[in-house]
């Protein structure tokens, strides 16, 4: 009979957020995969845990996926974490619980820590619908590229953001996305939690001046509901045109342009290529 892979959450920063259950979980399995097995053991040391841990990270997923999906189909048991909140939630983990789906091996969530949840909770904003985008792209060109594939969307969008990127993020957001409503979350759970609830501008504005300094999580209003714009064929065509100028494929932007228009989209397709010859 094959064992079980529990997914447990682990502490984004303060040690006393692990929950009984977790602890229980871990003291009781086989085996741990762990994303970082160096910061694994200070966990498992502060909780005297003593299980033999095995590496499970991006770069080796899927040589390590195999191996742990063997032991799990011989029986053995095993807990999947990460350094810091739920496993398989923007991380390589999503790859182990799906193929241990495909080989009928059980998969148990232990719930807890979660930024992106606990962010959201705070920010301020609607919690009623919201998107999950995780770390935008570090490129340049794809950041904005994957930002103006957002500018509609209504829902809260929750990001993740490293301190060296934040300026750069935010200038791009509230270039691209508008000056909407933002709060920036910064080193939850830790000693020094903060949570700044102001505008895309006034955040550019404030970390202009300021250092920014540990690990963000981006709350940022959905776009406001529009009514459907009339523009003429040489509007949608410039308006495609600047689309494709942040990097945007030719296709993809006719077909944004089109749906928030009136514009049939192969007629705009056509117009495009003859502003473009």
């Amino acid at each position: 009979m094959a064992g079980t892979l529990y997914l447990v959450a682990t502490p984004i920063g303060n040690l006393g957020d692990f929950s009984p259950r977790a602890r229980e979980t871990l003291d009781g399995v086989d085996f741990i995969a762990a994303e970082d097995t160096r910061v694994s053991v200070k966990l498992l040391n502060h909780f005297v845990i003593k299980k033999p841990l095995v590496s499970y990270h991006e770069h080796n997923r899927a040589a390590a996926g195999q191996a742990i999906l063997a032991r799990l189909l011989a029986g053995e048991s095993c807990a999947l974490v990460t350094d810091a909140g739920t496993p398989a939630i923007s991380d390589p983990g999503e790859d182990l619980v799906r193929l241990c789906g495909e080989n009928g091996v059980t998969v148990e969530a232990i719930p807890g820590c979660c930024a992106a949840v606990c962010a959201l909770a705070v920010s301020g904003l609607s919690t009623r619908r919201f998107t999950f985008e995780g770390f935008l792209p570090a490129n340049k060109k794809e950041r904005r590229t994957a930002l103006l594939k957002l500018q509609g969307e209504e829902r809260t969008m929750v990001f993740h953001e490293a301190p060296h990127k934040l300026r750069a993020t935010l200038s791009d957001m509230a270039e691209i996305l508008g000056d909407r409503p933002v709060a920036l979350c910064r080193e939850l759970t830790k000693l020094h939690e903060e949570t700044v609830r102001t505008t895309l501008a006034g955040a550019v504005a404030l970390y202009g001046e300021r250092e920014p300094r540990g690990e963000y999580v981006l709350v940022v209003a959905g776009a406001q509901p529009e009514e459907e714009t009339t523009l003429t064929l040489e509007e949608g065509v410039q308006r495609v045109l600047r689309l494709r100028e942040d990097g945007m494929k030719m296709k993809e932007a006719v077909r944004m342009v089109a749906a928030q228009t009136e514009l049939n989209k192969n007629d705009l397709y056509e117009a495009v290529l003859q502003a473009e010859r």
